[in-house]
């Protein structure tokens, strides 16, 4: 194992062991806020078995200033179908732009929750909705770890055979949402790690390759935390060189 790789199995450890104690701060939805910002609101959406206190830091960070409202959407424990969990999401972004009395959105989504927020985008007119969709190491093409998870009705809609990624193959024509793609070489969960990336020939996508992070610990390391605020600050490009031992490149 490169030392490299240790690094990041070592910041996973100590990022799953935060995380299992701020886990049940988690289990409960917010009480959503009523205000005016200079930015467009952004949705958190988190991935499979998890919660919003997995973004406790990522929220800290986007919220600071009172530029934009930030809110974390939990989704139900007992989802079978993230079509149906992207129907709910088009309902809470409806609320939050009425709320708000803002015309459009963010999405940064964790994992599965990068998939419900590129399937509203995509399948569900959401591109009229959402200005930018942020995907923290999400299997756009399917991943084939864990096989034994198979029985999970969610899991199987993660692999690259499923129904709903052959949907998100289809053309999506005139999508008008810029997507923002982070991945790892050393995302345990995705196989291959490349399946983090947007490959699509309608979508207006760019691709950041992060190094030296692993999967939890996308939404809560520094270097990432900011790379998400400059991807939601503008169209320019995020791929700039970091120093330290985990980088965006």
């Amino acid at each position: 194992m490169s030392g490299a790789a240790l690094r990041a199995g070592v910041l996973e450890a100590i990022v799953l062991g935060g995380h299992i104690l701020l886990y049940p701060t988690g289990v409960l939805p917010e009480r959503p806020a009523s205000a005016t910002h200079e930015r467009p609101p952004v949705l958190l959406l988190h991935g499979f078995t998890d919660n919003r206190s997995v973004f406790v830091l990522l929220r800290r960070s986007l919220g600071a200033g009172g530029r934009r409202q930030v809110e974390a959407y939990n989704y139900s424990p007992f989802t079978r179908d993230l079509r149906v969990t992207a129907r709910h999401l088009a309902r809470r972004v409806e609320e939050v732009c009425a709320r708000t009395g803002q015309d459009r959105v963010d999405l940064v989504g964790h994992s599965l929750g990068g998939l419900v927020g590129r399937y509203y985008v995509q399948r569900l007119g959401g591109d009229a909705r959402v200005r930018t969709l942020v995907t923290l190491g999400t299997p756009h093409s399917g991943t084939r770890v864990a096989p034994f998870m198979d029985a999970h009705p969610l899991v199987r809609q993660m692999r690259p055979d499923s129904e709903v990624l052959a949907e998100l193959r289809a053309p999506a024509p005139g999508c008008r949402t810029r997507c923002v793609a982070f991945w790892s070489e050393f995302d345990g969960l995705m196989d291959p790690t490349e399946t983090a990336r947007i490959e699509h020939p309608d979508l207006l996508a760019e691709n950041v390759q992060v190094t030296g992070i692993g999967h939890l610990a996308l939404p809560a390391h520094p270097t990432v935390i900011a790379a998400v605020r400059r991807a939601l600050d503008g169209p320019r490009p995020i791929a700039v060189p970091h120093p330290g031992a985990a980088s965006v490149a």
